[in-house]
């Protein structure tokens, strides 16, 4: 629908690009807008998990038992940038992963104190997944 009213709007200067229309009642965004979730893996999920003390991981979220959480394929999300905050970092990934340092993957990590978790759309999981392994 939208590639239609471009062309229709092609023919004719307009000073601004349409973002959302409404029919009927209801409001239609470009398919490039919509934030989709990541798939599941096994039925796993993937996430972002904030601890207490033991910082920030993405992974398979394998169980969750109270505070308690189970990874699997997890990476320590040691430092980013390119993202404001683990929200932006879950729903965007990173824009500068040159500069993120993520060490190895590991394949299980019991987490304990989980503060959040946060689900990650497959832009973020496929931009997560792009930064390379940091080690010293």
């Amino acid at each position: 629908m939208f590639d239609k009213l471009k062309k229709l709007i092609g023919r004719h200067k307009m000073e601004t690009e349409v973002k959302e229309m409404s029919i009927n009642g209801v409001v239609y965004v470009p398919k490039s807008d919509v934030l989709e979730k990541s798939e599941t893996v096994d039925g796993m999920k993937y996430v972002i998990v904030r601890t207490y003390s033991a910082g920030v991981f993405a992974g398979y979220l394998e169980s969750r038992n109270g505070r308690e959480v189970v990874m699997k394929k997890a990476r320590r999300i040691w430092y980013w940038d390119g993202a404001a905050s683990l929200s932006q970092l879950a729903t965007e990934g990173t824009s500068k992963p040159e500069n993120c340092k993520f060490p190895c993957e590991v394949s299980r990590i019991e987490l304990f104190e989980v503060v959040e978790i946060l689900d990650v759309t497959k832009k973020s999981e496929k931009s997560l997944k792009a930064v390379s392994v940091w080690k010293k």
